[in-house]
């Protein structure tokens, strides 16, 4: 059975392979610091994975480099109906898959149907809204009825886990679907991967419906090879010598020395959204305790992270979400603590957590002391050691625990710590907050186990509100509210920068989900 499986996902490798023309140049080299577990839309929720996904396969719909306004790709147009609960898609009829099959209805209809099918277990179904029917009404028009209206449901298509792919290929490999082959309707097609070395993909040559954000509706480049090269230093030596021609991971300390080298372009995407926070399990002793939580939020120095640690090159947040995001509210950010360390100890002394005999604070017997969890990256461990002094500096003990990503989602899964840091992407308010604080997402990825009817009221409103205004206030309500209850500390926005060599054209940073190169339809190599 080993053999006929690998026999199998062979066939699908060389299938979804129509044959290029002869290389005359090498390959497009992207480098980036991990590799995801695997390349299954639907089963996984690293940007690790959705920058692959994204040149792999295709969505209904695009995002702009605004990360704003929704743009046509393999639906040409779309209606809603009055009540917001049934979107009618009109498919382009020129969509092939990697292996020259034409896509049609029915393929869209399998790739949702599979997306939210219990069996699947896929960590990303709800996204989907509440799905009453997805349905082909004919071979190019697709029907997605839901049970209740879905403010955020065209930005959610946008991204990875909404990509359609081949029924076939996925029912040959089974779980090995995106691990030993992979067939879509991308710009470029599987060709190999070997685990935390390199993936590498080739020109779909049946492709020309690229979005209409790029120049270029097909692809320019005949191969590219994602490397992963996890070392700081030698990934900057490889960006300066040209030995690779594009990242968009380059270490935050090289960021302005890669700049004034010549013959190295170096890009910013201002409206990227990836955000660094702490988050409190509110159920846990200490931490449970709201005085203790806001003057944890007043202690630490965002701005002294943000440059000591991003060396600039990150955006101290001084609100619960990024200031770029649809429906950011500015009255909620000026309810955010400001830095405050001789405010934070009032306010402790006030509330009766007095300094102990080891400079820790205590309260009816209690040591104002808690555990947090995270993972070991370039930024995780002075992060949290910045923070560890911060705390320590107005009587919070905070112990740190880190693990390699391999370990600590699994860690992250459990109830054995009190806080976590975690950094995410997101588009809208309406996907951050419901996704991060409903009550019904808890235990992950709701880790504060922030279980709370006001704010699920408010989330509900805002996320079936088939007016903006409507989803926009109940959005701004929410912040407000979990702003005063400090149940994270937001920490820094990240920022994305694009590095490109000079054998490289028509770079440009995107960001959908921390993919920077997203579809990467104008990229070419100079001849």
């Amino acid at each position: 059975m080993k053999l006929a499986t690998t026999a199998l996902a062979a066939g699908i490798s060389a299938l979804c392979l129509a044959p290029a023309a002869a290389q005359t140049r090498a390959p497009l080299s992207i480098l980036r610091v991990i590799d995801a577990d695997r390349y299954d839309p639907v089963r996984s929720t690293a940007t690790s994975a959705a920058e692959v996904i994204f040149m792999l396969a295709d969505t209904l719909v695009s995002l702009d480099f605004d990360m704003k306004t929704i743009k046509p790709l393999l639906a040409t147009s779309w209606t809603v109906s009055p009540d917001g609960r049934t979107y009618t898609f009109d498919l382009r009829r020129d969509v092939k898959f990697c292996d020259g099959r034409p896509m049609t209805a029915e393929d869209v209809v399998y790739s949702f149907k599979r997306w939210i099918d219990p069996a699947t277990r896929s960590p990303v179904a709800a996204r989907a809204g509440f799905v009453k029917d997805i349905r082909a009404a004919d071979d190019h028009t697709v029907v997605y009825e839901l049970k209740e209206p879905s403010s955020d449901l065209l930005y959610q298509l946008t991204l990875s886990f909404a990509s359609v792919v081949d029924k076939a290929a996925v029912e040959a490999l089974g779980q090995n679907f995106g691990v030993q082959g992979f067939n879509a309707t991308g710009p470029y097609c599987w060709a190999s991967w070997t685990p935390r070395q390199e993936l590498v993909m080739k020109r779909n040559p049946h492709y020309t419906w690229g979005p209409p954000i790029y120049r270029n509706p097909a692809p320019q480049i005949d191969q590219i090879v994602w490397k992963i090269v996890p070392e700081a230093n030698t990934m900057m030596a490889a960006m300066q010598t040209r030995q690779a021609d594009v990242t968009y991971y380059p270490p935050h300390i090289a960021i302005d020395t890669m700049k004034r080298v010549p013959g190295l372009n170096v890009q910013q995407q201002k409206n990227y959204i990836y955000d660094v926070f702490v988050g409190f399990k509110v159920n846990k002793p200490v931490v449970e305790d709201g005085t203790i939580r806001r003057a944890a939020n007043m202690a630490v120095n965002k701005d002294a992270i943000a440059k000591a640690v991003y060396f600039g090159n990150g955006t101290p947040m001084h609100a619960l979400l990024s200031p770029t995001v649809i429906d950011y509210d500015a009255k909620a950010a000026s309810l955010m603590p400001a830095f405050d360390p001789a405010g934070a100890a009032r306010l402790l002394d006030a509330e009766g957590w007095k300094p102990g005999p080891d400079g820790v604070r205590v309260k009816d017997g209690r040591r104002a002391s808690f555990t947090l969890y995270g993972i070991r990256n370039d930024t995780g461990p002075r992060i949290t050691e910045a923070m560890q002094a911060d705390l320590r500096k107005v009587g919070i003990d905070m112990q740190i625990q880190l693990w390699d990503a391999t370990v600590a989602w699994g860690k992250l899964a459990t109830q054995e710590f009190d806080a976590f840091i975690l950094s995410y992407p997101y588009v809208t308010a309406t996907e951050a907050l419901n996704l991060y604080f409903k009550s019904t997402q808890a235990p992950t990825p709701n880790r504060m186990n922030w279980k709370d009817a006001k704010t699920d009221a408010l989330l509900d409103a805002a996320s079936t509100a088939n007016d903006p205004a409507a989803r926009t206030e109940a959005n701004a309500e929410a912040q407000r509210l979990l702003t005063q209850a400090n149940v994270w500390i937001p920490l820094v926005t990240q920022q994305m920068w694009l590095v490109s060599g000079d054998r490289v054209e028509g770079a440009r940073p995107h960001g959908l989900y921390g993919a920077g190169l997203y579809k990467g339809l104008d990229l070419s190599l100079k001849r």
